[in-house]
């Protein structure tokens, strides 16, 4: 049965770079629904309960997952229902075979398999602008990776002085500061923050070790995803 469907599958190839319609329909499906994945993922009341690394990046795991569907929504459209067991084929092998390190990660995987499935598919107009868009929102998202840091050993009696400190100096280095933990009984600071485009983890590490007054610095530790 799926043989004779196979036959009946069509042949685009690179003619369809000629199809400027066809062209501007896929980007423009590409564009609503990154848009409105955008409206759900930056929903005004998940900004006031994110306190995680994990729970900032969520945001833009879903806008990156809500493009993946929108390229199986295409692939489909194209080619029916065939090609849908295929995707949800690779999906399950994808999910219990790879270890991807997190879910940004398991995103990209998904969206480089699609761009391959789209490929050999002889849809070579449709791959270029997947892959165009995936690298352009790569490129805006992770430019400012959401990072954890962690302040401790902080001079007993000194962690709301050390706080406001390392809280002012992050924003003057261009960081925006998405949560704040402070641990009195430990003397310990836990931050959420985003880093700038321009600024390297070895030079915001250099400017806080440098900037903030002895006695009330602590160690220094780092987690980005």
């Amino acid at each position: 049965m799926f043989s004779d469907m196979t036959r009946e599958l069509p042949s685009i190839g690179w003619a369809g770079f000629l199809d400027t319609e066809a062209l501007t329909q896929s980007f423009l499906a590409l564009i609503l629904a990154t848009f409105l994945g955008a409206v759900i993922a930056f929903h005004p009341t998940t900004a006031r309960t994110v306190d995680t690394r994990a729970e900032a990046e969520l945001p833009k795991v879903l806008i990156m997952y809500a493009l993946v569907g929108a390229v199986v929504g295409e692939i489909v459209l194209e080619y029916g229902m065939v090609v849908g067991f295929v995707i949800f084929g690779l999906g399950g092998l994808m999910r219990f075979r790879t270890d991807a390190a997190s879910t940004r990660d398991t995103g990209r995987l998904i969206m480089v398999t699609l761009v391959g499935l789209i490929a050999g598919l002889n849809l070579p107009h449709f791959a270029v602008i997947s892959t165009a868009f995936a690298w352009l929102l790569i490129y805006v998202f992770d430019g400012h990776p959401v990072c954890e840091l962690q302040v401790h050993e902080i001079p007993k009696g000194k962690v709301k002085e050390a706080a406001e400190a390392y809280r002012n100096l992050l924003t003057q280095l261009g960081c925006t500061v998405i949560s704040e933990d402070k641990g009195f009984s430990k003397s310990r600071l836990t931050y959420v923050v985003r880093a700038p485009r321009n600024k390297t983890q070895k030079q915001l590490t250099a400017s806080l070790c440098e900037e903030i007054p002895p006695e009330i610095r602590g160690e220094i530790d780092w987690e980005i995803e």
